[in-house]
């Protein structure tokens, strides 16, 4: 189908982060009731080296404003909005198939995106024949709220990453832990580099290692602290060291550090193929968002 009279369509630029970022930050605000994503986010995802931003992106736009965009990371995961009063003209439907040909065109099978449970989206992959993936939640420490500490097994003790000597022991314990999910894509260093260590202003504080009685890093946790609120990223612990606490440590650790650097709230998110939410909750965290992951075959 053709866009709507007046609109076209073309590529992202990295000149057009900004506008990408705002477009977003809108429609988050619309559909979710507050903004989550920042700048650095859309730099980040724009320095991986496996993503085209060329072959693997579209922006909509009326004039010179960037009404809608679509993304498409590894032919797998899409990201797709809207700009609220933009919608309702079939631009959603467009992109949609924009992405669906991005996938096909790029070698995949399979692809989907997550989105508000209950949202414009969610209604039009209903209406496009896309089927249920997994369930996501968004969980938060609310502002104030007691931070039980959580202690280590005897000999175990938490340490910031030391640059030029962590990163690679960082990255693999994270896809050690992260690709025991299914429907889950490796991701490759520099890939994960350019969304951590590599992100507009990373300091080595932001990751945190729990490291055993050898000194042998054994579990991680990576946060984000933005506008009051401290996000956890990524928290990983290596199989066999599971059992004993360790993530729980690391959790309660970095809503800490979120605190000592101005975080008034923290918050993380995990979905139902890691079989974490409970863990989640024992620590005292409440869950305030919930998401849904939709998929078709290309």
């Amino acid at each position: 189908m053709d866009l709507p009279d007046g609109l076209t369509a073309r590529p992202l630029r990295m000149s057009d982060a900004r506008a990408m970022y705002e477009l977003f930050a809108t429609s988050e605000q619309a559909d979710a009731g507050e903004v989550a994503i920042e700048p650095e986010d859309i730099e980040g995802d724009w320095q991986r080296p496996s993503f085209d931003l060329e072959q693997e992106s579209v922006g909509v736009f009326d004039g010179p404003t960037l009404v809608a965009a679509a993304e498409v990371y590894k032919t797998r995961r899409a990201e797709a909005t809207v700009h609220p009063d933009h919608r309702g003209r079939g631009i959603g439907t467009w992109l949609a198939a924009w992405v669906e040909d991005c996938s096909r065109r790029r070698g995949g099978t399979l692809v989907g995106q997550t989105v508000p449970l209950g949202s414009s989206a969610e209604r039009l992959f209903t209406t496009l024949g896309y089927r249920e993936g997994w369930t996501s939640w968004v969980l938060v420490v609310p502002e104030g709220a007691a931070i039980e500490p959580q202690p280590l097994p005897h000999g175990y003790l938490l340490r910031d990453l030391v640059p030029g000597a962590d990163e690679q022991v960082a990255h693999l314990l994270v896809e050690d832990a992260f690709n025991e999910w299914p429907d889950r894509q490796p991701s490759a260093f520099d890939d994960w580099a350019a969304r951590t260590v590599r992100r507009p202003g990373f300091e080595p504080w932001q990751i945190r290692f729990a490291v055993d009685p050898d000194g042998t890093p054994v579990g991680v946790a990576f946060m984000i602290v933005t506008e009051g609120c401290g996000y956890v990223d990524q928290l990983a612990v290596r199989a066999d060291q599971r059992g004993k606490g360790l993530a729980r440590a690391l959790l309660v650790d970095a809503f800490e550090r979120a605190r000592e650097h101005g975080a008034t709230r923290s918050e993380l998110s995990t979905d139902s193929r890691t079989g974490a939410l409970p863990l989640y909750q024992h620590v005292g965290m409440e869950v305030s968002k919930t998401y849904q992951h939709w998929m078709t075959d290309v």
